[in-house]
């Protein structure tokens, strides 16, 4: 009878996996910035998911839990390759090469822009403007109250509405995202 159970939860996460994991892995590449990486993030959270699967079924919002454990391991990725910048900052001496007139771009890049955010403003304004979560559906992946998703969405978009200059900075993000992701006329 173990084994009927444990076929059941198998055939139940093998359907989540198939769900969720293109959403998963596009949420882990608009936190980090790393296409290579967000699919690698994607497959740890969901082995860690599969590891805790009895608990992770059981609760109200599985896949809010499953958002959850990718933004923090795109969390712990992003601390350690600061980690790492300022461990080869120490090692190795900078130049400064200075470049007369240099080119710089008119418009700028609405990745880039997001990478320039903190952590928490960047993973509030990506799943709510991005992913269209709601406050309390953004609350819940990230751990933090509805308050909280609110400011720091409210700040990260006038700070990114700051950088690329324009008001339309949710519409030009969202564009901007499925273009990179390849997610465009593919359902969210």
């Amino acid at each position: 009878m173990g084994t009927v159970v444990d076929d059941a939860a198998s055939v139940e996460f093998h359907d989540f996996f198939e769900r969720h994991y293109a959403e998963l892995a596009r949420l882990a590449h608009l936190l980090t910035g790393e296409s290579d990486a967000a699919d690698d993030l994607a497959a740890d959270a969901l082995l860690a998911l599969w590891h805790r699967w009895d608990r992770v079924r059981a609760a109200d919002h599985p896949v809010a839990y499953a958002r959850g454990v990718v933004a923090n391991l795109a969390r712990s990725r992003i601390r350690s390759a600061v980690r790492e910048r300022r461990r080869i900052t120490l090692f190795w001496s900078q130049r400064e090469d200075k470049t007369e007139n240099p080119d710089i771009p008119g418009i700028v890049d609405v990745q880039e822009s997001l990478r320039r955010l903190p952590f928490r403003k960047r993973a509030c304004v990506v799943l709510r403007h991005a992913f269209d979560l709601s406050e309390k559906d953004t609350a819940l992946a990230l751990g933090i109250s509805v308050g909280t998703v609110k400011s720091q969405t409210s700040k990260g978009m006038a700070e990114l509405q700051r950088s690329l200059g324009s008001q339309e900075a949710p519409r030009r993000m969202q564009a901007a995202v499925l273009r990179a992701t390849g997610a465009e006329g593919r359902e969210r």
